[in-house]
């Protein structure tokens, strides 16, 4: 019936259908174009390419839903017509090797041009209709090699060789001679091979940075262990194995939510997020799809986690412990672990909502280096009014009125950012026993100079804007004030001209709108004797407009740091080598 009336129904499939396939297509080749850029160590390109292909995809669905509209006057089908443009819709993703992202797609283009009282499963992919569970690649996404039959020297020198990298090791021999002398540590002793025994290697290296990490798992005796293995370039563009990672907090570091989106080829993207649950069960497949930079799809499974967590739970969202923030208000579900982020109308600093989403934006392209945590952005999310508490509805309806609206049994909020919910610092430090806060004192301070070192400047940087995971790593997490480090003037404070201009309330010295006086920090953020006794002997130099200076000019000569989402000590050279060389 609905096909009578609009005898395009199918066409309009396809077009949206082509639309992914170019998507797609596109988010491939820069992948795989990560493969080359390592080889030729083009770092500067490693990152180009890395933060151009965030912004594919809603490029992608602009330009489809602009073509719907002009060729099919898509905006005016009625209810039964998308009903019927969905049905095909699915008869077209029967054999399609990323159905799940080319659902995620659709559902991007049709809220484009419809209502929100649409979205239901009825016209928009809400729950999966395709199933993604035995979906493979071909050839397949992943490589087993068997010991026993051919000694594990000649399998680890075949899994290095079948990555067909166009640049030599230095020196493959020695570092597989590492590799199984860092094994020995992981593994039970003595290890006796089961008939099963197998490694199992992802078809693609993981590419980030400057880095080609090797993801995979043992397989012995039913027992599944995972390790990764960094490849890096040393002075001569050689090659080298940095390390072997195989205790699964280990992993999950290199896989954290604060860690820019991995490259890596893939046909069949279901195929290696299934490949990846195997080595970290407890990972949600939403956190997957976004380590492989496919976060629209990342969004959606959360959502759906989200909606399913909801029925099955009773708790109230609640406002977020900690100091109130002066631009965003944040507030969580206890019983789930993320918090939810909305801009004040009324801020108590001096910034547009536009500048907040654009440093947002600029956190979500930029590496993260592991101190950053990643957000995702979603607008007209409804939420139960009966499962917020009474002092949550008012002061959202106090600080955020144009952004929160009231519908009948449902709060709907306009613009939101999730986060993963961390401990913040200030509250951690308050009953943090003595070498818990010298741990994170330390970690504070490698993360502003982790950020430092890629470019960022985080503004603001007292304890409340950073947060303590899970694996007691410190994260920075408020972005209202953060820039590129080289956009800022880093000053000593002059001499005072006489006694009275120092006790003055008012500077002395005048003050632009990018400077900055290290020197100030003390005061501000080392009241805390125990803090500023740890602080001061691991990190007086970020008191120094030396250290910022330094790091300004090594980024501005085009330099890339080093940066490790792994323990130095864990490397080859310092755990074993007094004669490993880079």
């Amino acid at each position: 019936m609905a096909e009578e009336r609009n005898p395009y129904s199918l066409q309009i499939a396809h077009a949206v259908l082509a639309g992914f396939d170019k998507h797609y297509a596109l988010f491939r080749y820069v992948s795989q174009q990560a493969k080359r850029r390592f080889e030729q160590a083009d770092w500067h390109g490693m990152q180009r390419g890395a933060a151009e292909r965030i912004a594919f995809y809603d490029q992608r669905v602009a330009e489809a839903t602009e073509h719907l509209r002009s060729e099919f006057n898509a905006a005016l089908l009625d209810e039964s017509e998308w009903q019927q443009v969905k049905q095909h819709y699915v008869r077209l993703l029967i054999n399609h090797r990323q159905p799940e992202l080319a659902e995620t797609f659709f559902n991007s283009v049709v809220c484009r041009l419809l209502h929100r009282t649409y979205f239901n499963n009825t016209y928009i992919f809400y729950r999966p209709a395709v199933s993604t569970e035995y979906l493979d690649a071909d050839p397949v996404s992943f490589r087993s090699y068997y010991p026993l039959p051919n000694g594990i020297r000649t399998v680890l020198l075949k899994i290095l060789t079948d990555f067909d990298l166009a640049c030599p090791f230095a020196d493959a021999a020695r570092d597989l001679r590492s590799v199984l002398r860092a094994a020995r540590h992981y593994l039970p002793r003595p290890f006796m091979p089961e008939p099963d025994c197998q490694l199992q290697v992802h078809s693609s290296l993981f590419y980030r940075n400057k880095g080609a990490y090797i993801i995979g798992r043992l397989i012995n005796g039913g027992q599944i262990t995972p390790f990764a293995v960094p490849i890096l370039h040393n002075a001569r563009t050689e090659l080298f194995l940095d390390t072997l990672l195989m205790e699964a907090d280990q992993i999950a570091t290199i896989f954290s939510f604060a860690r820019a989106y991995f490259m890596v080829d893939m046909e069949t993207p279901a195929a290696t997020v299934t490949f990846l649950r195997s080595l970290l069960p407890n990972k949600p497949r939403a956190e997957w799809y976004n380590m492989l930079g496919l976060q629209k799809q990342g969004k959606t499974l959360f959502f759906r986690d989200f909606l399913l967590h909801l029925r099955h739970s009773t708790d109230q969202f609640i406002i977020a412990p900690g100091i109130k923030g002066l631009v965003m208000s944040v507030f969580t579900l206890p019983s789930y672990p993320y918090v939810f982020k909305i801009i004040k109308d009324v801020r108590g600093k001096d910034i547009t909502r536009e500048t907040v989403q654009e440093r947002y934006n600029l956190v979500k392209v930029h590496d993260r280096v592991g101190r950053m945590s990643d957000a995702w952005e979603y607008s007209q999310v409804a939420l139960p009014k009966a499962r917020c508490d009474e002092a949550l509805i008012e002061e959202l309806r106090k600080v955020a009125p144009t952004i929160v609206e009231e519908e009948d049994e449902q709060l709907i909020i306009k613009h939101v950012y999730i986060e993963r919910r961390m401990t913040p610092l200030n509250l951690y430090l308050l009953r943090a026993r003595p070498h818990e806060l010298e741990h994170a004192v330390i970690e504070y301070g490698n993360a502003i100079k982790d950020l430092a070192k890629a470019n960022i400047f985080p503004g603001d940087m007292l304890y409340k804007n950073f947060g303590v995971t899970r694996l007691e790593r410190v994260v920075f997490y408020d972005y209202d004030e953060v820039q590129y480090l080289t956009e800022c003037h880093f000053r000593r404070i002059p001499p005072a001209p006489n006694p009275e201009a120092e006790m003055a309330s008012e500077p002395w010295y005048a003050v632009g709108p990018n400077d900055v006086f290290p020197e100030e920090f003390g005061p501000f953020l080392l009241g805390d004797a125990r803090v500023r006794e740890v602080f001061l002997r691991h990190h007086a130099d970020l008191l120094d407009p030396d250290f910022w200076i330094d790091c300004q000019q090594r980024i501005l000569a085009g330099e890339i740091q080093d940066l490790y989402p792994y323990p130095r000590e864990l490397r080859f050279r310092h755990r074993f080598a007094k004669k490993l060389p880079e």
